[in-house]
């Protein structure tokens, strides 16, 4: 629970860290002053590219075997969901949806991982773990039509796609984490996705070569963030986390991300946090408590 709560606080700042990378900056209120941003498309699909980079080096340092064909399925769901899917959906949604706004949707991840552990891997939560899971998707998804007036934003699509592509992606490579390892599976996953990327990647920094010369310093930072921690270090925690707990209790883990993603947009973009914030963030924390102790049979 300790490492997939690690992995957790290093995904919270995901968004921040895109919508800053997007927008290129957040004036007075944030780290540095607005400026020209990246392209959702060059942010999503260029931070795979990059910490591509850093896994086939850490995979030549450790002298990684090559994985099983076995393994392949898992790995195409982890670079689907994981590598592609996830990050390009919510580099999209983070040109119109406050971060904060966006956190709040992705808290439902948690009971869309369980739903494909029991899928994929044959976990069988109990009906207390299935209410626990359910009552903080519902505070969650509450809290976000409280914020928005009670209507969703046109890019929530886009968040609620991008979650049930994580959490294909979470559930399949924290089972195979059980066998192959934490660093291999995200690292492989990586290598995996990088043929395809690579000529698009390149095609879209000859397109928006002019873009990339004039995006700010926090644009690159954002960038830097989601490329090194979001999509490398942060999965080290959390498959390692999942390998040992199993998919469906470490995954509720992920009910406290959207608040923490709240703080984060609070301190990186200077959004503001309300008091109800706080309320729903220690409802949340407490459903996690409880599903904590709900019994999860592993397959």
């Amino acid at each position: 629970m300790l490492l997939g709560l690690i992995g957790v606080a290093i995904f919270s700042l995901t968004l921040p860290f895109t919508r800053l990378a997007v927008s290129g900056g957040v004036g007075s209120s944030g780290i540095g002053a607005a400026g020209a941003g990246l392209s959702p498309m060059f942010v999503a699909l260029g931070r795979a590219l990059t910490a591509a980079v850093l896994a086939a080096g850490w995979l030549y340092w450790k002298r990684a075997p090559l994985p099983p064909r076995s393994a392949l399925p898992a790995l195409a769901m982890v670079a689907i969901g994981c590598v592609i899917g996830f990050p390009w959906l919510t580099s999209v949604a983070m040109r119109t949806l406050p971060a904060a706004h966006g956190a709040v949707l992705v808290g439902v991840l948690p009971l869309a991982t369980a739903l494909f552990a029991a899928l994929l891997g044959g976990e069988k939560p109990s009906r207390g773990f299935w209410i626990m899971a359910i009552l903080g998707s519902v505070l969650v998804i509450g809290f976000a039509l409280r914020q928005s007036g009670g209507a969703l934003h046109a890019a929530d699509l886009a968040i609620f796609l991008a979650v049930l592509l994580a959490a294909m992606g979470y559930a399949a490579g924290g089972r195979l984490s059980q066998t192959l390892g934490g660093q291999q599976t995200i690292c492989w996953a990586l290598i995996l996705a990088a043929p395809p990327l690579l000529p698009v990647v390149g095609w879209l920094a000859w397109q928006d070569s002019a873009q990339l010369a004039h995006a700010s310093a926090a644009a690159w930072t954002g960038f830097a963030y989601v490329s090194v921690f979001s999509m490398f270090i942060g999965f080290f925690f959390w498959y390692r986390g999942m390998a040992l707990g199993g998919v469906a209790r470490v995954g509720q883990v992920q009910l406290v991300q959207p608040f923490l993603s709240v703080l984060g947009a609070t301190v990186v973009l200077g959004e503001t946090l309300a008091w109800p914030t706080v309320v729903f963030a220690i409802a949340v924390i407490a459903t996690v408590a409880a599903g904590r102790k709900m019994q999860v049979k592993r397959g």
